[in-house]
């Protein structure tokens, strides 16, 4: 059996477009990071950055959170994900010591 070049860029089109749809959902869908997890102790992440341990994260400067993080890939709303924490998503007023400031 022989496929043209139009239907097989045509399928690949449409399989792309569906995985894209499928990571979309599964981003938003992903759990929030936990304080307790190990990496997130590690990292001194905190859900809510007002309650950073100013003491053992001196670099912690008031107004740094997540949403102004150039690390953080969320697109507005309470949380989004973060490749620090991969296949989980953090609160966009939360704080962790791999902050960057966003350019």
């Amino acid at each position: 059996m022989s496929i043209s070049r139009r239907k097989f860029i045509l399928g690949s089109v449409a399989a792309g477009s569906a995985m894209a749809m499928m990571r979309t959902a599964t981003a938003a869908d992903a759990p929030m990071v936990s304080e307790g997890d190990p990496q997130a102790k590690s990292l001194g992440y905190v859900a809510n950055a007002s309650k950073v341990d100013k003491a053992k994260f001196p670099k912690f400067a008031a107004g740094q959170n997540c949403a102004n993080c150039s690390l953080y890939q969320g697109k507005g709303g309470a949380s989004g994900p973060c490749p620090i924490f991969a296949g989980k998503q953090v609160a966009a007023a939360g704080w962790c010591s791999a902050y960057v400031k966003k350019a």
